[in-house]
C-alpha cells in the first residue's frame, strides 16, 4: 500500500524529512516492535508503560523501515518521520487501514465486564457454530479462527495484532467474530478502528485497581465500549446488551445511543430468568422474553451461569444476520458441556467433586462458592491465592469470602510474580484475623493437602487460575496446571 493512501487514516499528521517520492513509498508492513521490522516497514513508536518505542527508531531504520510514525522529532533519523499527537491512536487507525478495515466486512461482537467474558464468548461462539455460522474468537485463552487455535498474550491484543487477526478471519470466511474486550484495551485504545455491531456488558466488581485506581475509573473504562459503539442509525444496526441487575448498568446504558437489550434475574429486563434450580448436575430456569416463557436446562452449574446464558441468548438474538428462533438458540445452548477452567469438574474416579475455576476477583469467588453451597453435603475446601504485582486491595476481601463460605479455606500462591508469596498471603490474612484456615505456600502442596483431607460428599474448589497452564514466580514462567495437579493428587489417593 502506498504511504499516501495509508496515512489518510491519520489526516492531521505532519510529514517531516519528505521529498517528492515520499508519498509514493510502498509500505509492506506496519510494526511497533523493532525486532519485527524488515525492508518496507512503517515503524510506529509507542510510548508504553515499560519501554518507549522512540528509543528503537534507529534500530528500525537500520533494519529497513521506510518511514517512522512518532510523537516527536528524532535525532539520527534520515527517513521520513510522520508526526502525530497520540502514537497508540495513530497505530490503531493505521492498522485498520493497512488491513483494509476487516471488521466492516463481518459482524463483530465485543464482550466486556469483570467476570463472565470468557464463558459468554464461548457460549455465543458455540451457538453460532451450531447454526453453521463461520466464527472467530479472541479472548483470554486463545485466538480461534474456525477450528484453528492461535496463542494470545493479552485478553485483547494490541491494535496491530487485532486488525491482522480480523483480516485473517475474513480470508478464512469468518462472518462473525466474538471477542473479549478488557478495560486496559479500552483505555489504551487497542480497539480503535474496530466496527462493533454488538457490545455486551456482563458485570463490574473490584479488579485491576492497581491500574484504574478507583472503581469509578474502572467503570468509565468499561463504558467506553458502549460510547464508541456509534450513533449512526443507518446501515447495520448496532446493539448494546446490558446486565440490568448490575449496579453500573445505567452508566453503560447512558453511554450509548444505539438499540438496547437488557437481561437479568432480579430486575425487569428484555430477557429475564426465574424459577432457578441448581444442582451438581446442572441448572434449570425459565426464560421470559416478549410475553413468552421458555424452559432452559443447562449443563452448566450456578446462578452466575444463568447470567452468562442470558447474555449469550440476547447476543445471538441480536447479532445473527439470520435471526434464530429463541427455541433454537436454547437448544444449542443446552448442548454446551462447559468452558475450560470455568467451574470445570476434575473426575479421576474420586467420591467427591473437585472443581477448577478462574475466579480471581471477590465477586467471582463469591459467586462460585455460593453455587458450591447450593449442592455441597459435606465440607467445602477452597484453595485460593492472589496474583502478585496486581490490585492489593482485593486480597483481604478474597480471604473474607473464602472464610465466609468455605468450611476449610486454604490460602496459597497464585502467580506471585515479583512479590514474595508469603507476603501476598499475609495481605490476605489481614482480612480474617480471627478465622480458622490453613496456609500452604506452594500451590501443589495446597492441592495435595485438600485432596488428602476430603471425604465423600465434600467439595474441593481450586480457584484463581482456571485454564492457565503456568505459574509466574519472579520473572520465570513455570509449567503448572491446576487440573493436572488435582488429577495427580486424586490418583495418588485412590490408587
Amino acid at each position: 500500500m502506498e504511504l499516501e493512501k495509508l496515512i489518510r487514516a491519520i489526516p492531521y499528521s505532519q510529514i517531516k524529512q519528505a521529498d517528492e517520492n515520499t508519498l509514493h513509498i510502498e509500505v509492506q508492513a506496519v510494526e511497533q516492535d523493532s525486532r519485527q521490522v524488515k525492508a518496507g516497514t512503517l515503524f510506529v513508536c509507542i510510548d508504553g508503560e515499560i519501554v518507549d518505542g522512540h528509543a528503537f527508531a534507529s534500530k528500525a531504520q537500520e533494519q529497513g523501515a521506510v518511514a517512522i510514525v512518532a510523537e516527536r522529532m528524532l535525532p539520527g533519523i534520515a527517513i521520513p518521520i510522520i508526526l502525530v499527537e497520540d502514537g497508540k491512536r495513530a497505530m490503531a487507525m493505521l492498522a485498520a487501514a493497512f488491513y483494509n478495515y476487516p471488521t466492516s466486512e463481518m459482524n463483530l461482537i465485543g464482550i466486556t465486564g469483570t467476570n463472565g467474558k470468557t464463558t459468554v464468548s464461548h457460549l455465543v461462539e458455540f451457538i453460532l457454530s451450531d447454526a453453521h455460522v463461520m466464527t472467530g474468537l479472541i479472548g483470554t485463552m486463545y485466538r480461534k479462527i474456525g477450528t484453528e487455535i492461535l496463542e494470545t498474550k493479552n485478553t485483547t491484543p494490541d491494535s496491530l495484532t487485532l486488525q491482522k487477526t480480523f483480516r485473517q478471519m475474513r480470508e478464512e470466511d469468518v462472518t462473525t467474530a466474538i471477542m473479549e474486550v478488557s478495560s486496559h484495551a479500552l483505555v489504551q485504545g487497542r480497539v480503535y478502528g474496530s466496527d462493533y455491531d454488538v457490545a455486551v456488558f456482563t458485570n463490574l466488581s473490584q479488579d485491576h485497581l492497581d491500574y484504574h485506581k478507583t472503581m469509578e475509573e474502572y467503570a468509565h473504562a468499561k463504558s467506553l465500549l458502549f460510547a464508541q459503539l456509534g450513533n449512526g442509525y443507518q446501515g447495520t444496526p448496532k446493539t448494546a446488551i446490558i446486565n440490568r441487575d448490575d449496579a453500573h448498568s445505567q452508566m453503560m446504558i447512558d453511554a450509548t445511543g444505539v438499540n438496547l437489550l437488557t437481561y437479568g434475574i432480579d430486575n425487569e429486563a428484555t430477557f429475564k430468568a426465574s424459577n432457578i434450580q441448581i444442582s451438581s448436575k446442572g441448572t434449570k430456569f425459565d426464560l421470559h422474553f416478549q410475553g413468552e416463557t421458555f424452559s432452559v436446562q443447562l449443563k452448566l452449574i450456578g446462578k452466575f451461569n444463568v447470567y452468562n446464558a442470558l447474555a449469550a441468548i440476547a447476543t445471538v438474538y441480536a447479532a445473527n444476520t439470520k435471526p434464530q428462533a429463541i427455541p433454537d438458540i436454547i437448544s444449542s445452548l443446552e448442548k454446551v458441556e462447559g468452558v475450560a477452567g470455568r467451574f470445570e469438574l476434575v473426575d479421576a474416579g474420586q467420591q467427591f467433586p473437585v472443581i477448577v475455576d478462574y475466579a480471581h476477583t471477590p465477586d467471582g469467588l463469591e459467586n462460585v462458592l455460593k453455587t458450591v453451597c447450593e449442592f455441597a453435603k459435606g465440607r467445602i475446601f477452597v484453595i485460593v491465592g492472589c496474583g502478585g504485582d496486581r490490585d492489593k486491595g482485593k486480597r483481604p476481601q478474597m480471604a473474607q469470602i473464602a472464610v465466609k463460605y468455605a468450611t476449610d479455606p486454604i490460602f496459597t500462591s497464585d502467580n506471585p510474580r515479583t512479590e514474595e508469596p508469603m507476603q501476598i498471603i499475609e495481605d490476605m490474612l489481614a482480612g480474617v484475623p480471627e478465622a480458622d484456615y490453613t496456609v500452604r505456600e506452594h500451590r501443589q502442596d495446597a492441592i495435595q493437602y485438600a485432596v488428602k483431607q476430603a471425604n465423600p460428599d465434600d467439595v474441593i474448589l481450586i480457584a484463581g487460575k482456571g485454564h492457565e497452564t503456568y505459574q509466574i514466580i519472579g520473572d520465570v514462567v513455570h509449567d503448572f496446571n491446576d487440573r493436572v495437579e488435582a488429577r495427580a493428587a486424586i490418583l495418588a489417593k485412590i490408587l
